[in-house]
């Protein structure tokens, strides 16, 4: 299998899209790419919005040749706003988190919309939750729905498994770190080589994540270095909104070195330097705080 990120916050947007190529065909996890509206009181620079439209150019420029799409939930930095054009849909065979149960208000909503969409463009969705699929030769397992990182009240999504030959690839979605017991049995008994983890969320420490929250993360995250099929951890998302994000888990590095394994973000694993640029937004506009703060 070979493993891309089109778009990611190490990359310089909010997402997690990643392309998983397999000889039995190409699957596209969450198409979608989206800007913080505000951070630090400040709008997305200009450079923000320059990236996100290339972001989303690479998605539907790549979605021409993919034959599966995966959505493991509905917040826009993981498929299409209502105001996307998504022709590059047209005709796919789409697996997605059950728009009807274990789903808050405002998913719903937008499902239902995203859903009226795709039928327009004769697009084949199909619920995945808790389901396994094939494609060719190609494994796919759905977890059961999972909280989105610690509150429910922000809804549940799906954790995915693709399985090859040539060895197995998790993607947690939005666990935020893997904070909860659900979350992290699903990676436990995949017996994953690369994990696509959602780092913890540590740029609203004191606010939606806890002390708490993050310790038990980083205890988590240990667990998952320490199976003995892991090879790679790729930790990205929430996470890539803090500049300290590796300050943070400076026992995640030294744990992986011990193990001689692996802790890479979707830039560094694809060999490209990191470009923080929602945590960087100060500093796109020439602004030096007058003291460390990431609201």
């Amino acid at each position: 299998m070979n493993l891309r990120f089109l778009a990611s916050d190490s990359l310089g947007t909010r997402s997690m899209c990643s392309l998983i190529e397999t000889e039995y065909g190409r699957i596209m996890i969450d198409p979608g790419a989206a800007l913080g509206p505000r951070r630090y009181g400040l709008r997305p620079h200009e450079i923000e919005f320059e990236t996100l439209k290339k972001h989303k150019e690479k998605i539907a420029e790549e979605a021409e040749d993919v034959d599966l799409f995966i959505i493991t939930h509905y917040h826009y930095d993981h498929f299409p706003r209502p105001s996307e054009n998504i022709e590059w849909l047209k005709g796919k065979r789409i697996l997605i988190k059950d728009p009807s149960n274990m789903i808050n208000f405002s998913q719903r909503w937008r499902s239902k919309i995203f859903l009226d969409k795709l039928r327009k463009v004769g697009a084949k969705p199909k619920v995945a939750d808790s389901k396994r699929f094939r494609l060719g030769r190609c494994k796919i397992k759905f977890s059961n729905p999972v909280k989105h990182g610690n509150d429910e009240r922000l809804g549940y999504i799906l954790e995915v498994l693709i399985e090859t030959d040539d060895g197995r690839i998790l993607y947690t979605s939005d666990v935020e770190g893997i904070v909860d017991d659900d979350q992290l049995n699903f990676i436990l008994k995949s017996e994953p080589n690369i994990v696509i983890c959602d780092g913890p969320m540590t740029y609203m420490l004191g606010t939606r994540f806890s002390e708490m929250d993050l310790k038990k993360s980083i205890l988590n995250l240990v667990k998952v270095l320490n199976m003995e099929t892991v090879e790679v951890l790729i930790l990205d998302h929430h996470l890539l909104r803090d500049l300290e994000w590796k300050t943070w888990l400076k026992s995640i590095f030294e744990e992986s070195e011990i193990l001689n394994k692996k802790v890479l973000t979707a830039a560094s694993y694809m060999g490209v330097e990191e470009n923080l640029l929602e945590a960087r937004r100060r500093e796109l506009y020439g602004i030096q705080p007058s003291k460390p703060s990431n609201l």
